[in-house]
């Protein structure tokens, strides 16, 4: 796996997916929807989060919807890129490796997984909103998606379930960050991507760390269909 790692890290094309991938995810939805468009920013209400939910409790309205295409598109953009790129890979330029189409399918989920860290990176702390983001489940979970069915019926399926039967968004969503790397060490069994995935769910209880600590001293607030007036 050493090797991998060392090989990966030294192409340009892997970087690049990174910078790609990252100014895709800094395309804020929320922030620019409420600051260019309702002009009044969203992280100056509620909790202060450049997110879905904060979105949708201050404002509401149709406009929410801009957010989640907003959220979902850059997810995909930077996905759809990192597959084309890593898919060009040519197995001859590393000797020491089978030439076969499983090294070719295993570099561009490789290089999947690592342009859903950068845009999740991009979309939590976004360089030209002074890195004030959102905490990435929607992106995250456009990336499930685009990663692997399996993957996604667990992230959102528990995600939705616990959303539902509670009220609470946050609890779903640290569902969604702690069973990632163990949906995708099932799917892939591979220590490298697992690691990438760790990464990810990681990010995503980082960002959370606020509603965990409300969520265990029962303070935190359900959602609700109605926006707070």
């Amino acid at each position: 796996m050493g090797e991998v790692i060392l090989f990966v890290l030294t192409r340009m094309d892997f970087w690049l997916v990174a910078i790609v991938s990252y100014f895709c995810g800094c395309f804020n939805g929320a922030v620019i929807v409420s600051k260019y468009i309702l002009r009044d920013d969203v992280r100056n209400h509620g909790s202060g989060n450049a997110g879905l939910t904060n979105f949708f409790r201050t404002f509401g309205g149709p406009l929410t919807f801009v957010v989640i295409l907003t959220d979902v598109l850059k997810a995909v953009v930077a996905i759809l890129i990192a597959a084309k790129i890593g898919g060009s890979y040519d197995p001859r330029i590393m000797p020491d490796m089978p030439l076969d189409a499983a090294m070719v399918a295993y570099y561009v989920v490789l290089f999947k997984y690592w342009a859903g860290l950068w845009c999740l990176l991009g979309h939590m702390f976004p360089c030209m909103f002074h890195f004030k983001g959102g905490k990435g489940i929607l992106s995250g979970g456009a990336i499930a998606i685009m990663l692997d069915w399996r993957i996604a019926l667990v992230v959102w399926g528990g995600f939705l379930i616990l959303a539902v039967l509670t009220r609470y968004v946050s609890l779903g969503s640290c569902w969604a960050g702690a069973s990632f790397p163990f949906a995708t060490w099932f799917v892939y069994h591979d220590p490298l991507i697992t690691g990438l995935g760790a990464f990810i769910g990681l990010l995503i209880l980082y960002m959370h760390r606020g509603n965990i600590h409300r969520l265990i001293t029962g303070t935190e607030n359900k959602f609700s269909l109605h926006k707070k007036k």
